[in-house]
């Protein structure tokens, strides 16, 4: 196992110059000015800030990002940075500015309403505009030239996060001819027969063989992946398909699923479960004997919340004992507003509830209850650890890290002898360890509603 200590020995023994690089484009802290004119620190959300923001702090290194908070500015240095965190250096954040019309062209447009839904079968067709994949690839050679600044060696080694920075590898490849480029899609790739829905899509598989080595979460998005480079750039394939070979370069293309750290800090941190447990119940005014379930997604549409609640709704309905004694709590983290999409589903989500909870309802009791903001991580940790049940309902997801982050809360409430949690897992990709099949959400309702059990015992892990 990877740990910390692991990692700095790795390096130390190891021929690359300067520090590890991340390109991402989540910081994974943000500045934001208050209503009384102050600063607040915010630790970012996400699967990919949970997963890099160790590694970062263990090798020293520097993380380059979009500065998106509103007190950003006011905090870094002459060269748009911060050490980080403050009390204690041990990581650089580069900050990367970008006005709105960037923002909307290649965060909002060919990000995430080109590349995303083209990536996910999730029932939402990709929009492709080339004024928005015009911006996209102005802001990757931005980021590309930024993370150059940041280190003084010709061989760097540089870590590539993600679907928002496609044409970025072979980009920086162009700038550090030497460096080491490492890449991970956290997302899964296109099934070949997709692939060329889009435009650019040989762009992308060029920009992203700029790499040294190319991971996803899956061995299935490595095949589709590598299909889509054999088929549209005509490049060599080795037996085994792991080797891709292009423009007198090779890529090693191998399936790496991402984890969280272990032992995990918020876990350390976490209150006793007792304690969880009260907090939870008061502040939501549950009676202590309810049995409470958790789910904790972005909204977005690929993770199955609609699905959920009417999985929850068909729960009621078979078994009607649980009216008045079970409660599903939804944390939903605010995402992509600004989108059609999300705006819909934000509004099927608030009317499926409501008419759950009038149909279920009674008095205070409300079996659903969805929680519509950013929580820090330590309160995300506490609802895990309160609830009798975690439910993980991805449509189609890479890597869902709250599967991961559950059993260590289940194992950590064996260590107080309660007993121990449940996880529901839908048969989306990335709720099952990074494997599975992709599924329409059709017939998730009935199918967990028909195996739950007085413990709620769905799943047990």
């Amino acid at each position: 196992m990877w740990t910390a200590a692991r990692l700095q020995r790795w390096l130390a023994t190891s021929d690359f110059g300067g520090p590890i690089v991340v390109l991402a484009n989540r910081e994974p802290v943000r500045h934001d000015r208050a209503a009384d004119g102050s600063i607040v620190v915010k630790q970012s959300g996400g699967g990919l800030v949970t997963a890099l923001q160790p590694l970062i702090e263990a090798c020293s290194g520097v993380w380059v990002a979009h500065g998106a908070g509103t007190a950003d500015k006011a905090v870094v240095d002459w060269r748009d940075g911060v050490d980080l965190p403050p009390a204690n250096p041990v990581y650089r954040l580069r900050r990367v500015w970008l006005d709105d019309d960037e923002q909307r062209g290649y965060y909002f447009g060919f990000s995430n309403e080109a590349l995303w839904p083209w990536c996910h079968r999730a029932h939402v067709q990709p929009v492709f505009r080339s004024d928005d994949f015009d911006t996209y690839r102005a802001v990757n050679a931005r980021f590309a030239d930024a993370v150059c600044e940041e280190v003084d060696s010709n061989a760097p080694l540089v870590l590539v996060q993600d679907y928002h920075f496609a044409l970025a590898p072979r980009m920086l490849r162009q700038r550090r001819p030497f460096s080491t480029v490492m890449s991970f899609w956290h997302i899964p790739w296109p099934r070949p027969r997709d692939c060329e829905a889009c435009p650019w899509a040989r762009d992308l598989l060029r920009g992203l063989l700029g790499s040294d080595i190319l991971g996803f979460q899956t061995p299935s998005d490595c095949h589709h992946f590598v299909d889509a480079v054999e088929s549209l750039l005509n490049a060599r394939v080795n037996g085994a398909r792991t080797v891709i070979t292009h423009a007198g370069r090779r890529t090693v293309v191998r399936a790496y699923p991402i984890s969280i750290e272990w032992p995990s800090r918020w876990a350390r941190r976490s209150p006793a479960i007792r304690a969880c447990r009260e907090t939870v119940c008061r502040e939501l005014e549950l009676d202590a004997q309810t049995r409470l379930a958790v789910g904790v997604d972005r909204l977005d549409y690929t993770k199955g919340i609609t699905e959920k609640f009417l999985a929850i709704e068909k729960l009621l309905e078979l078994h009607p004992e649980f009216v008045g004694r079970f409660v599903f709590v939804q944390i939903a983290e605010p995402s992509r507003n600004t989108l059609a999409a999300y705006r819909a589903l934000r509004a099927r989500l608030v009317e499926t509830a409501a008419r759950i909870n009038r149909r279920f309802g009674n008095g205070s009791y409300r079996p659903i209850v969805l929680l519509e903001r950013h929580h820090e991580p330590a309160d995300v940790y506490r609802f895990l650890r309160a609830a009798d049940l975690c439910y993980v309902g991805s449509l189609h997801d890479g890597m869902n890290l709250v599967a991961k982050a559950q059993p260590i809360h289940r194992r950590r409430a064996r260590a107080h002898r309660r007993t121990p949690g449940e996880s529901v897992r839908d048969r989306g990709r990335g709720s099952r360890a990074g494997s599975g099949t992709a599924h329409d959400g059709r017939g998730a309702d009935d199918a967990h509603a028909r195996d739950a059990r007085p413990r709620l015992g769905i799943q047990r892990l």
